[in-house]
C-alpha cells in the first residue's frame, strides 16, 4: 500500500522521536523547525535543561533502538531526597529496588541524539522554518525563514509536534475550533545551578565538600536522587546532570503575599529568603545572585483541547495537544508514548489517516487528561505532603501492602512511572487504593497497632488484581 508523505512540524523531543519511528517504517518524512539546528547553533530551548525519563519514555526509545544510547547520557535517581529547613535529609525511594528508578537526562543532549537518529533513518530536517499558515484545502503550508523570506510548500499528512505554542494548532483552530482551554497554575519557576565540585570558585566550597573534591568526587549532593525542599505552598527541587552539576528549580506563586515571585523579584530579595528556607542549597550556589537576576520566571499551565485532529489531514501530539505542568516528570514520557502509539497505527493503515487519527485520539486523549490532573496533584504532594506525618504513614502502609499483596496493590506513582498501564487506569486505581488506605488507617497513628495480615486480606478482597502490564 502506498504510504503518504509525512510533513512534521517541530523537531523537538517528540518530533525527533516520531520522525525516527516513521522513517524507520518506510515513510518519507520531512520535518520543519522554527529554531536553528541545535547541533550547529547549540541548544537554545529556553526551558528546563534536564528532564525525568521513566518506563513509558524508555519503552518508546526501545522501539526506535535508541534506549542504550540515551542511557549512556542519563543519571539514575532512586527517589526523592527530602531536605528540611535544618538541612536534615531523608531518602524516599520511588520503588522497591534499582529496577524501579527514574533517570535525569539532558534536554539538549537528548534532542540532538534524536535528530541524528531521524536523519540516519532517512528523515529530511529543515531548520529556521517557521510555520505561518496552512491551507488544508490546497494541501500547502506557508513557511518563513529568519530573514523574513516566505515560501509555499506542498504538504503531506500534517503532524504537529511543535510544542505548547503550536503554530499548527493555531492553523487548525482557524478552520475548526478545537475547544482550546489554557489553565494557568498560578505558580511559576526559576532555574538556578549547583555546579560540579571542580567548578566551585576558590573559597566558596563548604569545608565538608572540599575533601570530597580532593577525592575526585563530582557532585555536591547525593547524585542518585531528585532533591526536594518542600515548604508547603512552594518548594525547590534539584536534578543531577551527568557532568556533576544540578539544575535547581524554584517554584513559587506568581503573585500574592511573601513568598511569591512578586515579592522575591530579584537576588537582593531572594538571598535572605533562601537563607531562611533553603540554606543548605544556597551555600552550594556560588553564582546565585547572577543566576537569579539573569534567569526569567517561567510560566506553568495546562492545555486542554476537545479535539486533536482535522479529519485525515492534520493531527496534534505531545505538548501541542496536551501540555502539562512538570510535577510528575511525565510530560516528555507522555509525548514519547504518543509517538510510539501513532507510528504503528499509521504503519498498519497508511491509506486511511482519518481512521488512524481518530483511533489515536480515542486512545490517547483520556490518558492525557489523566496525567494532566495527576501532575497537578503531584505538585501538591511534593510541596506539602512529603514531609507530612500522615502522608508518610500512608506511604509506609502502601509499601507494606505491596509486599503482602503484590498482585493487588502498587502505588499510583509506581503505576505511572514504572509500568505502561494507561494513565487513566493508574489514576482511577490510585483513587481506589488511596480511599482504602484511609479506611485502614482510621483510628491508627502507627502501623504497630494495625493487623497487617487482615489489611492485606481486605486489599485482596476489595481491589481486583492488577493487569499484566502493571509488572506483577
Amino acid at each position: 500500500m502506498t504510504r503518504p508523505r509525512i510533513t512534521l512540524i517541530g523537531a523537538g523531543l517528540v518530533g525527533g522521536l516520531l520522525a525516527t519511528l516513521l522513517a524507520q517504517r518506510g515513510f518519507r518524512v520531512e520535518v520543519f523547525e522554527r529554531r536553528p539546528d541545535p547541533r550547529v547553533a547549540g541548544f537554545t530551548g529556553g526551558r528546563s535543561i534536564n528532564l525525568a525519563l521513566a518506563e513509558r519514555g524508555l519503552h518508546a526509545l526501545r522501539q526506535a533502538g535508541l534506549n542504550e544510547a540515551v542511557m549512556r547520557q542519563a543519571v539514575m535517581m532512586r527517589g526523592r531526597m527530602v531536605h528540611d529547613r535544618d538541612g536534615r535529609t531523608n531518602l524516599q525511594r520511588y520503588g522497591v529496588d534499582d529496577r524501579e528508578v527514574i533517570w535525569s537526562v539532558s534536554r539538549g543532549g537528548l534532542n540532538m541524539l534524536l535528530l541524528d537518529a531521524a536523519e540516519r533513518a532517512g528523515a529530511s530536517l529543515h531548520f529556521g522554518q517557521r510555520l505561518l499558515t496552512a491551507d488544508f484545502a490546497a494541501g500547502t503550508i506557508e513557511l518563513e525563514d529568519p530573514a523574513g523570506a516566505r515560501r509555499t510548500h506542498a504538504a503531506g499528512l500534517l503532524l504537529g509536534a511543535d510544542g505548547a505554542g503550536s503554530a499548527l494548532r493555531a492553523a487548525i483552530d482557524c478552520v475548526t475550533p478545537l475547544g482550546e482551554r489554557v489553565e494557568p497554575l498560578g505558580h511559576g519557576y526559576k532555574e538556578l545551578e549547583i555546579p560540579p565540585l571542580a567548578d566551585f570558585p576558590a573559597g566558596t566550597l563548604p569545608p565538608a565538600l572540599a575533601a570530597a573534591r580532593a577525592r575526585g568526587e563530582r557532585f555536591a549532593l547525593e547524585a542518585h536522587a531528585l532533591h526536594i525542599w518542600p515548604r508547603g505552598g512552594y518548594m525547590c527541587i534539584a536534578l543531577p546532570n551527568a557532568e556533576g552539576s544540578f539544575t535547581v528549580t524554584l517554584f513559587l506563586p506568581n503573585t500574592g503575599a511573601h513568598p511569591s515571585f512578586a515579592t522575591v523579584r530579584n537576588a537582593a530579595k531572594a538571598r535572605p529568603f533562601f537563607r531562611d528556607d533553603f540554606a543548605d542549597a544556597l551555600e552550594l550556589m556560588p553564582a546565585f545572585d547572577v543566576d537569579y537576576d539573569a534567569h526569567p520566571v517561567g510560566a506553568l499551565a495546562t492545555l486542554y483541547l476537545d479535539r486533536w485532529r482535522l479529519g485525515g489531514q492534520a493531527l496534534l501530539l505531545g505538548d501541542a495537544a496536551h501540555a502539562i505542568v512538570p510535577f510528575h516528570g511525565q510530560g516528555m514520557n507522555a509525548g514519547f508514548e504518543d509517538a510510539a502509539e501513532l507510528a504503528p497505527l499509521l504503519d498498519a493503515e497508511p491509506g486511511d489517516p482519518a481512521a488512524v487519527f481518530a483511533e489515536f485520539e480515542r486512545r490517547r486523549r483520556p490518558n492525557a487528561e489523566a496525567i494532566a490532573a495527576m501532575a497537578i496533584e503531584n505538585y501538591i504532594e511534593m510541596r506539602d505532603a512529603v514531609a507530612d506525618p500522615h502522608f508518610l504513614l500512608k506511604r509506609a502502609l502502601g509499601e507494606a501492602l505491596t509486599q503482602r499483596a503484590p498482585r493487588h496493590f502498587k502505588s499510583r506513582y509506581r503505576l505511572v512511572s514504572f509500568t505502561r498501564v494507561p494513565y487513566a487506569y493508574a489514576r482511577e486505581r490510585g483513587r481506589a487504593q488511596d480511599a482504602l488506605l484511609e479506611e485502614l488507617l482510621r483510628g491508627h497513628a502507627s502501623l504497630d497497632t494495625l493487623d497487617m495480615e487482615a489489611a492485606a486480606a481486605r486489599v485482596r478482597a476489595e481491589l481486583p488484581p492488577l493487569p499484566a502490564d502493571a509488572g506483577v
